[in-house]
């Protein structure tokens, strides 16, 4: 017994001993990454020198949501997770399961050894459009035609907390880019043809990120607070010069040429703060730019002294070779030590990380410059707080689609129009509509399509026609706002005898582009698809007619101009389109100007102001006004 005593005495003793040495190795290791009163620099140093290899990497790794799991982020470390266009969650996913999706991916990160978060990105490139239920504010084309900055700002802000109310930190916006050539998919993503627009559009950057302290050093990327985001100034460099606007492709230009139109915005977007800076597809003089060392490293980072992160394009890394993805360790190799600091992976992330750790094992590429990445990483992690509030706050699920914010977006409509023409005869305008009439028509394939009105990058990555989301149609619009005597009748693509025989006083017709982004959107003709041609020339020639184009750039619209009676540059307005028949119909007036040349015929391009072939059927900053109507009526 005595024996037994002695026993569980000695191994009471060791407990205290072993607590009393744990408690004071506790004590002794201090992290000081965790203490939030620690300058940035500090933690960012303190939290390095822990770090492995293996940890370092996996935060340089991007991988899409459909690959990841709490445990494949806890085993590799991985620093960042996103979806794409292709892999949003499921048509009608509520925030709840977004911020569900994001809260479970965040406690893998944490529960590794040194709990480093994760960051979860987004393209919220009009409103969070990928989240059903979400305000889709118009394209940025639209934003460059009514050329405010402080609207563009206020939309930053509410997308900002649309984003937050999915849980997510990262919006991969805005497009800083210059189209150059309306042929490209991508038109509809730039603000505008002349790169002082775009410029001034990058205070979508403080919106959506906060103000800059005045005091803050160029370069050093800034976030507010909770309630804003992440932004991305993308598609560095000269993404909207390529020849023919042929998407990824080669944009040839001199350097002047190339620092005086595609380079100025990006200066802009890093004097505002932006926190990470995304890689263009596309290649300049023949070089890809995820292999540019010279413009990634040497002027983004060390002339610009961009000081955030360096992110790729979705695969782009694998896209430098030909055929693509036929070298992965020669694309690792070039795309990390040409200076950028994430790699959008995003599907395959074994092979990027094995890559990697071969290459800096065997001196194929710098500790310094794996340092050198994850520095910038993690400054931007412990800037935007995400230590201190890595899960989302499901208090904000309030803000997504809120009223106050389609109210914003409703404005923007408003002043994104564009009048082009108005009345056949100068004395004699159509616009504003009277809105008490007996029988008016309303035509168009999008007339009564929100998916259309929309474009892509809504819901899905190239958008759909129909019911996709919610919001308001043209048709619904004109409704809601016409006298309650007045009859209205909706067909999307009347015969001319219909019409002749019905005796309207008026028709309006809606038609443009169907939906598509990227290289899906391509075109060398730049027609409107039929029924479109054919509802215009049935309607306007029988009776008096105002055309509005839902388009992503300015289309082939010359053969059909004498027919029309007025004609309305309604861009990609969102789901918004009370915005529209709010200046139809004169409760505002039409304030817009073009922020592209609408060309005469598609062989005139490339054409843009200032060149000197430029004969544009309407030039760069037209726009016909109209002051509200002096009567306004509720009904």
């Amino acid at each position: 017994m005595l024996m037994v005593r002695m026993g569980r005495s000695h191994f009471f003793m060791v407990g205290i001993l072993v607590l009393c040495c744990w408690t004071v190795k506790t004590k002794a290791e201090y992290m000081r990454y965790k203490d939030p009163k620690q300058p940035v620099d500090v933690r960012v140093k303190d939290l390095m020198s822990r770090m492995t290899l293996e940890e370092k990497i996996g935060q340089m790794s991007q991988i899409d949501r459909v690959v990841a799991s709490a445990e494949v982020l806890r085993y590799y470390y991985i620093g960042s997770v996103f979806n794409g266009g292709e892999t949003l969650l499921a048509n009608r996913a509520t925030p709840e399961t977004w911020m569900d999706m994001v809260n479970e991916f965040q406690k893998g990160a944490l529960s590794t050894r040194l709990g480093i978060p994760i960051i979860y990105g987004i393209d919220a490139i009009h409103g969070n459009n990928g989240v059903y239920g979400a305000t889709v504010f118009p394209h940025n084309i639209g934003l460059g035609a009514a050329r405010d900055p402080l609207l563009v700002k206020k939309i930053g802000a509410a997308t900002a907390l649309e984003v937050r109310a999915a849980g997510i930190q990262y919006s991969f916006a805005p497009c800083v880019a210059v189209c150059r050539d309306p042929r490209w998919g991508r038109c509809f993503e730039s603000y505008s043809e002349d790169p002082q627009v775009v410029q001034a559009m990058t205070d979508i950057i403080l919106g959506l990120q906060g103000d800059v302290p005045p005091d803050s050093p160029k370069g050093v990327p800034y976030i507010a607070g909770q309630n804003n985001v992440l932004a991305c100034a993308k598609h560095y460099v000269g993404d909207g010069g390529t020849i023919r606007g042929i998407n990824e492709y080669n944009t040839v230009a001199n350097w002047d040429d190339l620092l005086r139109i595609h380079m100025p915005a990006y200066n802009d977007s890093i004097i505002k703060g932006v926190s990470t800076v995304m890689i263009s597809y596309s290649s300049w003089n023949g070089v890809k730019m995820h292999a540019n060392r010279d413009l990634i490293t040497g002027f983004l980072k060390n002339t610009l002294h961009f000081e955030g992160f360096v992110i790729s394009d979705s695969q782009g890394i694998y896209k430098m070779t030909s055929p693509e993805h036929v070298n992965s360790t020669y694309s690792i190799l070039v795309g990390v030590n040409a200076g950028i600091d994430m790699m959008m992976i995003p599907y395959n992330y074994t092979e990027f990380i094995d890559g990697l750790t071969y290459l800096v094992n065997n001196s194929f590429i710098s500790m310094s410059r794996i340092d050198d990445a994850v520095r910038r990483i993690l400054r931007v992690k412990f800037m935007m707080g995400l230590f201190e509030y890595p899960f989302p706050d499901y208090s904000m699920i309030k803000y997504l689609g809120s009223q106050e914010h389609r109210e914003l977006a409703r404005e923007a409509v408003r002043r994104s129009l564009v009048l082009l023409k108005n009345g056949r005869f100068e004395d004699e305008p159509l616009l504003p509509l009277p809105k008490h009439a007996s029988r008016i028509l309303v035509a168009g394939s999008h007339a009564n399509d929100i998916g259309n009105q929309c474009g892509g990058w809504t819901v899905s990555w190239h958008g759909l026609s129909g019911n996709t989301t919610i919001g308001t149609t043209v048709l619904t619009a004109i409704r809601n706002t016409i006298h309650p005597k007045t009859e209205v009748i909706f067909e999307e693509n009347p015969g001319s005898a219909f019409v002749k025989s019905s005796k309207f006083s008026y028709a309006i017709v809606v038609v443009g582009e169907v939906p598509y982004s990227e290289t899906y959107g391509d075109s060398l003709n730049l027609t409107i698809p039929e029924p479109g041609p054919s509802t215009i020339r049935n309607v306007c020639g029988s009776v008096k007619c105002v055309v509005v184009l839902i388009t992503g750039r300015p289309v082939v619209i010359q053969p059909y101009l004498d027919q029309i009676d007025a004609l309305v540059a309604a861009w990609l307005p969102g789901t918004e389109g009370q915005g529209v028949a709010d200046v139809l119909f004169g409760d505002y007036g039409f304030s817009g100007k073009l922020p592209r040349t609408w060309f005469k015929t598609v062989d005139q391009l490339p054409m843009n102001v200032g060149d000197p072939h430029y004969d544009p059927l309407f030039p760069f900053g037209f726009g016909l006004t109209t002051k509200p109507s002096e009567a306004h009526y509720s009904y």
